[in-house]
């Protein structure tokens, strides 16, 4: 198990209690090795976004409060996150955590079209990818595989920390893969085939 989730000396999930709530703290390697171990893989950063998707075109697939937790609303009272950041970033983390914001069970927002959950928001996703900040200037329209090497993956859909502008189906951040934050978790992904 990845270290328990601590946001500035606040408990997450205290002992990993509660198993609905996702895991999170986890580096890409461990990640990697989680989705092998069960025989899986991580999907790559094509495959997330055509899943979080789920066919639309849109930068999300729904209302942002009925799909996804992210700064404004995962802690006791509504947050207005995109102005705290701008007037007052150095407060940011004391005031969400002051506020109770963290991680919530699986499964409490709305689906996407191909019934995912939190797809966008609550933790942010490891992916597959190296990150090349202009990779998709360049790549293949068709099932891209991201840059055969780099120095930091790729962590897609933001987390209950960002504020809403980081929460788009197209948004993309970067981390070193020994990274662990209280935020980064993942999904696994593998093969389908059609019957």
């Amino acid at each position: 198990m990845p270290p328990e989730p601590d946001f500035s000396g606040r408990p997450l999930n205290p002992g990993w209690s509660d198993e609905a709530i996702p895991i999170v703290d986890v580096t890409w390697d461990d990640a990697q090795a989680y989705c092998s171990w069960v025989g899986g893989r991580l999907p790559t950063e094509g495959e997330w976004e055509y899943a979080a998707r789920a066919g639309s075109t849109a930068a999300r697939y729904g209302d942002l409060d009925e799909i996804a937790w992210y700064a404004d609303n995962s802690g006791g009272q509504r947050l207005d996150s995109t102005k705290i950041w701008n007037t007052d970033q150095a407060s940011y983390p004391m005031r969400l955590n002051e506020n109770g914001n963290g991680m919530h069970e699986v499964g409490q927002k709305r689906a996407n079209g191909f019934g995912l959950y939190n797809m966008l928001g609550n933790v942010c996703e490891w992916v597959n990818d190296w990150y090349e900040q202009n990779y998709y200037q360049k790549s293949p329209l068709a099932d891209p595989t991201g840059p055969a090497s780099g120095q930091m993956r790729v962590l897609r859909g933001g987390s209950w920390l960002d504020y809403a502008r980081h929460l788009r189906v197209s948004a993309r951040s970067r981390g070193f893969p020994a990274f662990r934050y209280t935020n980064y978790g993942f999904r696994c992904g593998g093969e389908v085939f059609a019957p």
